[in-house]
């Protein structure tokens, strides 16, 4: 009979968690860290792809000193946050995480804008490539983004609903932290890649 209380209890208090919103807050909570070592994976690819980039366009623009400077900072600021899952805690950590990222963006966009001056470089197939990739990759950080996004709006108004605020407070789910709406469509696009056929400019270095 004792077991059967014990029993009885413990099944009581596994439905009045279920009923409370504790599943969904792990499950969420799940959803969330799957989605952000998904934006990680592709931050990551970009950053993989700048050598390779900086050292073609150096090939025919090495006097580009000052984009060259602007790129490796950006990318080294990158390098030394640590996208940890504990970073979606920190609102501040996670605030440096997006400015750094956004002013890679940004020096990115500066240095694939330098092929218009340089048609060879414009032409160079190895050029062109990176080009592509880095289209690639950026369209896949803006749907990883997204994801991310989601996941963190459904799972913060879990944790602000009731009752499952109570749970939320009681098992120490709190707000995560989002990225910004404020420029998103800007953040969002991917650096212009033009592939017309590159014409003579009385600029361009041999």
């Amino acid at each position: 009979m004792k077991r059967f209380f014990v029993t009885l209890v413990l099944l009581s208090a596994t439905l009045g968690l279920g009923g409370c919103g504790y599943n969904t807050l792990q499950s969420s909570d799940e959803q969330i860290k799957a989605t952000w070592a998904e934006v990680v994976n592709q931050y990551q690819r970009r950053a993989d792809l700048v050598p390779n980039l900086v050292n073609t366009v150096k090939g025919y623009a090495a006097q580009e000193q000052k984009i060259f400077i602007e790129v490796a900072e950006a990318r080294s600021r990158v390098g030394s946050i640590q996208a940890t899952p504990e970073l979606v805690n920190d609102p501040q950590a996670f605030q440096k995480f997006q400015a750094a990222q956004a002013q890679l963006s940004n020096a990115l966009s500066h240095l694939i804008a330098v092929s218009e001056s340089y048609p060879q470089l414009k032409s160079d197939a190895n050029f062109r490539d990176l080009q592509s990739q880095l289209e690639g990759t950026e369209n896949r950080i803006t749907v990883a983004r997204n994801r991310y996004i989601q996941a963190v709006q459904d799972y913060n108004v879990t944790v602000r609903s009731f009752p499952s605020n109570l749970t939320a407070k009681m098992f120490g789910y709190s707000i995560k932290a989002n990225f910004s709406v404020e420029n998103e469509a800007q953040i969002s696009k991917p650096p212009t890649v033009d592939f017309a056929p590159a014409t003579p400019s009385s600029s361009a270095s041999p």
